[in-house]
């Protein structure tokens, strides 16, 4: 029975040690920042339809090398997703109808979703902030150009899911 004592008190020493010496090693963290090429520029947009009797949804997520799309009806669980590489032209263009000096100014208005309706959402994200808009089509001052964007979106998807 001594050995097995002896190898259990060297092991909880080695143990102690092991640790001690890890915890006293000073590792200096290199933490990179990555600044943006605009810090105003945008870097991912998404629309979604989301609502409805049956629980249907459409989201949409773009960003400037990639746009995914999926659509279903959670009642009856159904789901399908899209996805395709952009590229900087479409990115470019897809961006050009939203002002970003406007994106603090944009009103939203209260969920259609209690009352069985369709809720639209738009988040648009810059390095600075991210932006969250629902039913926002009752801002007539500024919702053209998510009805812009919105068109420009349809050109890219297939007929499925627009």
């Amino acid at each position: 029975m001594m050995p097995t004592t002896k190898n259990i008190h060297l092991k909880i020493l080695f143990s102690i040690f092991l640790l001690s010496a890890l915890f006293s090693c000073d590792q200096k963290k290199t933490v990179k920042t990555i600044t943006p090429k605009n810090p105003d520029g945008i870097t991912f947009i998404s629309v979604s339809n989301i609502g409805g009797s049956l629980g249907q949804y459409r989201i949409i997520k773009i960003t400037e090398d990639s746009i995914v799309a999926e659509k279903g009806i959670t009642s009856n669980k159904t789901h399908t997703e899209w996805a395709s590489a952009i590229n900087t032209n479409t990115w470019k263009q897809l961006i050009s109808s939203i002002r970003t000096g406007d994106l603090d100014d944009i009103k939203s208005s209260p969920s259609q979703q209690s009352v069985d309706g369709m809720d639209e959402t738009f988040q648009i994200r810059t390095p600075k902030k991210s932006h969250i808009y629902v039913n926002s089509y009752v801002d007539t001052l500024h919702y053209r150009q998510f009805q812009l964007l919105k068109e420009q979106i349809d050109n890219i998807l297939p007929k499925e899911y627009q």
